[in-house]
């Protein structure tokens, strides 16, 4: 292509139009920018140093001098909610709901704030109104997984399991686990008024929300075992290895107790074996230990601990081996090895701890529902040292 003169006069004229614009650009931004009063910079200039008091203050200074700055109402509203001045987030946001030029997007934006003013003021009947008033709204997945909480706060258990089945068909994401144990706490509050029957129905449909629902398992072998029916709570129970096997050793006492009270303790020992060959935990084989110990004596269970401990070394298990051997071992020599089972059990105290996996919550017990996140399910059924966590 030949090169025309013409082109020589194009170039220097885009080139200056391009110039212009960025001209016109920065005027307008300096013309934006002077119109903001000095308190919004030094609100923003205290948010980027975290210091949020003195960002409050700013910015309670440009919604005097500028009323119509819609946008630092909602800033300063999320501002007073997280600081825990709720009362102040609710009238900031209830003042913007009775702006008569609101748009209706901002309208049902300072209605989705306003209602998680009153969740953490916990008023709770007022959230769950504006809550389901979001429902037609783009807030609705948002303001259903806050029903959600709202719900499992007043243990209204079948609005939660309502609210599931609506997540699943807003989000197309099964909600089957957090619905079982929902199930499972119907069925709990049923076992304590004695209606058996009932709380039965809720376990089933707690494993038909969740078919690998250990708990409703569990629960529903102890229903069978506290009618004595031994062996069919035995069958229940074994179920829970093709659900988790992880979780076999919350029921290792529960098996033993029924094959005992079904007069086939053996039968029992020997499972409890097959399960800790296939399934290494430090609880299966303390249960399996006491259990030999009764029937063979202490060096059977001495031999069984030191087994274990030759496969899966650990602390709590050669706290165990120690405790095996004390059993044994000659009055002479007894002090000796107290002396280092004490030390070792010393060091062994939080390695025996159950930990949350999404807060880290400590506890020395299994709980399926944390105290402190409140989350469902997030504590391993293994020990702190079994998951590889030094606490």
């Amino acid at each position: 292509m030949e090169f025309e003169l013409w082109m020589l006069l194009v170039f220097p004229l885009f080139f200056g139009m391009g110039w212009m614009a960025a001209r016109i650009d920065i005027k307008q931004m300096l013309f934006e920018s002077s119109a903001l009063p000095r308190s919004y910079f030094q609100g923003l200039n205290f948010l980027l140093n975290e210091q949020q008091d003195k960002a409050i203050e700013a910015f309670i200074e440009v919604v005097k001098v500028d009323p119509q700055t819609i946008e630092l109402h909602f800033a300063l509203g999320s501002l007073f909610r997280r600081r825990g001045e709720v009362d102040r987030a609710i009238r900031m946001h209830l003042n913007l709901i009775e702006r008569a030029d609101l748009e209706e997007d901002k309208k049902q934006q300072a209605l989705f704030e306003l209602a998680q003013d009153y969740l953490n003021a916990g008023i709770l009947n007022r959230a769950e109104e504006l809550f389901l008033k979001l429902q037609a709204t783009s807030y609705a997945n948002a303001a259903l997984n806050f029903l959600l909480e709202l719900y499992q706060k007043e243990k209204d258990w079948f609005k939660a399991i309502d609210v599931t089945q609506r997540l699943t068909v807003l989000c197309g994401q099964p909600q089957g686990k957090e619905a079982a144990f929902f199930y499972c706490e119907l069925a709990a509050a049923e076992l304590t008024q004695q209606r058996i029957e009932a709380a039965r129905i809720h376990l089933e449909q707690a494993l038909e929300a969740n078919p690998q629902s250990v708990r409703a398992t569990i629960m529903l072998g102890d229903i069978e075992n506290a009618a004595q029916h031994f062996l069919g709570a035995i069958e229940i129970w074994q179920r829970i290895e093709q659900q988790n096997p992880q979780y076999l050793p919350l029921v290792a006492e529960r098996l033993l107790r029924a094959y005992r009270q079904a007069r086939r303790v053996d039968a029992g020992i020997d499972m409890l074996q097959g399960y800790l060959i296939k399934y290494p935990s430090l609880d299966l084989m303390n249960v399996l230990f006491d259990a030999v110990l009764q029937r063979d004596g202490a060096e059977a269970g001495y031999r069984l601990v030191r087994d274990e401990l030759q496969r899966n070394p650990t602390l709590l298990g050669l706290d165990k081996l120690l405790e095996a051997r004390l059993l044994g071992v000659s009055i002479e020599h007894r002090a000796d090895v107290e002396m280092v089972k004490n030390l070792v059990h010393q060091r062994t105290r939080t390695l025996a701890m159950y930990r949350c996996a999404n807060c880290g919550f400590k506890a020395r017990q299994f709980y399926w529902h944390c105290p402190a996140c409140h989350g469902w399910e997030t504590y391993s059924p293994r020990r702190s040292e079994e998951n590889g966590l030094i606490i």
